[in-house]
């Protein structure tokens, strides 16, 4: 078990899934549909880059449907943005136009291979078995930010480059010192309308 409270940079793969549904923007079939209960997440591995457990790996899903009700594709959402403003280098409360486009996807190959600073947690499953999940996306807003991104800097080796070919996503807190300018993500020009509602 990773200790509870562990931070590290970590990278994201999403297992396809083969499911897909152009109206809702999920094509290129990295979805995953469950034949049990009609949920849709993604299905994703996120391995941890450095630290004492770097290589280590954490198992998850991250919700895009669930038939008993929103809450689950909100928290989905809410995950996704939050990697896409870690990975990025986007300030959670930015809400500038620059800032809206920073965060767009063209599909979810472009969270694939993502790289975001991360709190590491632990809780059971349904088996009662305890795992560890990723409790936290830290933001730019967080004080713990800026070292957590030097490390993908020296990695990068400070061109800001070597996210696995995609950008993530990330989620919200308060000012702190933004990593070196290598590390912030320029936004490809487009309309904010031309990409799916859920990842603006």
């Amino acid at each position: 078990m990773i200790p509870k409270g562990t931070q590290a940079l970590v990278r994201m793969a999403i297992k396809p899934g083969g499911y897909d549904d152009a109206s809702r923007g999920w094509t290129g079939g990295y979805a995953t549909a469950s034949d049990e209960t009609g949920a849709v997440f993604l299905s994703c591995e996120f391995v941890l880059l450095t630290g004492p457990f770097a290589k280590r790996k954490i198992w998850s899903n991250v919700g895009l449907h669930s038939n008993k009700g929103p809450t689950w594709a909100q928290m989905g959402r809410s995950f996704i943005k939050a990697v896409l403003n870690s990975s990025r280098n986007i300030h959670p409360d930015d809400g500038s136009l620059e800032a809206q486009r920073a965060r767009q996807i063209r599909s979810f190959g472009d969270l694939d291979g993502a790289e975001f600073a991360a709190r590491i947690g632990i809780e059971k499953d349904g088996q009662g078995e305890y795992r560890n999940i990723i409790r936290l996306v830290i933001e730019p807003d967080h004080k713990e930010y800026a070292e957590l991104m030097q490390a993908k800097l020296q990695r990068d080796g400070g061109t800001g480059g070597g996210s696995g070919g995609a950008p993530a996503m990330a989620s919200p807190a308060s000012a702190a010192p933004a990593p070196q300018s290598g590390a912030s993500y320029t936004p490809r020009p487009g309309n904010a309308q031309s990409r799916p509602a859920w990842a603006q």
